[in-house]
């Protein structure tokens, strides 16, 4: 009798220890949480840092195009290398990128705005696929997108919508989390959202992923009070 009592009891121990081992972590965890979404909304650095590697997801057609855009008149040798990604059926996307990457070099010094890479990404999702179907997909999706986490490790984030943001974004999320790599998520809602953000955008916004979310249209800011209106980019 008295070998199994001992024995319940240290069960009993075990038990709870490895509860209360499991309630200290679960609680690191959400401090930890909190204090990156309050910090998401400060600045990053006290001082301006040197060239940041940057992560530049495209989507196809108007999402590309707002992008690229944007890059145009951005100062690009503060963003660098450059790591552009798009979905792997999208192929113009990558295209319109390189000839961007072509004229800047063409317009400036030899070096002075950096290098830049060309990848892909699997879709979670295609158009008109089944949502059961797409639980694979998107598993697969989140697997690629760790690996090209992993490879990059990009101290910037720019998207503008494509779904196959998410994915990235949710892994870079979870790399602050767990103190992998601190990631800036930057997102600029398409200007053809007036009314309402598209998935993407509401997504990060509830979710809290993104470090500055801009919008194009003064309802939008009424609308989403943590949004920053920045005017039409466009």
């Amino acid at each position: 009798m008295e070998n199994r009592d001992g024995s319940f009891f240290s069960d009993m121990g075990c038990i709870n220890a490895s509860i209360l081992l499991i309630i200290g972590a679960s609680t690191l965890i959400v401090i930890r949480i909190f204090y990156i979404i309050y910090r998401s909304s400060k600045p990053l650095y006290s001082t301006p840092p040197g060239p940041l590697s940057t992560l530049i997801v495209l989507g196809s057609g108007g999402h590309t195009a707002e992008m690229l855009n944007l890059l145009a008149v951005m100062q690009m040798e503060k963003f660098m290398p450059r790591y552009y990604i798009a979905a792997a059926t999208d192929n113009m996307s990558l295209q319109k990128a390189r000839v961007l990457e072509d004229s800047l070099k063409e317009k400036s010094e030899a070096g002075l705005v950096g290098t830049s890479h060309f990848m892909q990404i699997y879709r979670s999702r295609e158009v008109g696929q089944s949502y059961i179907t797409s639980v694979g997909t998107t598993l697969i999706a989140l697997t690629h997108a760790l690996w090209l986490m992993i490879k990059i490790r990009p101290q910037v984030i720019l998207c503008n919508g494509p779904g196959t943001c998410i994915p990235l974004c949710v892994i870079a999320f979870f790399f602050k989390a767990f103190g992998i790599r601190w990631s800036s998520i930057f997102y600029v809602e398409s200007i053809a959202r007036v009314r309402r953000l598209s998935l993407s955008g509401l997504l990060l916004y509830k979710l809290r992923m993104a470090d500055q979310l801009f919008v194009q249209w003064p309802q939008l800011k009424s609308k989403y009070p943590r949004a920053n209106y920045v005017g039409r980019l466009m």
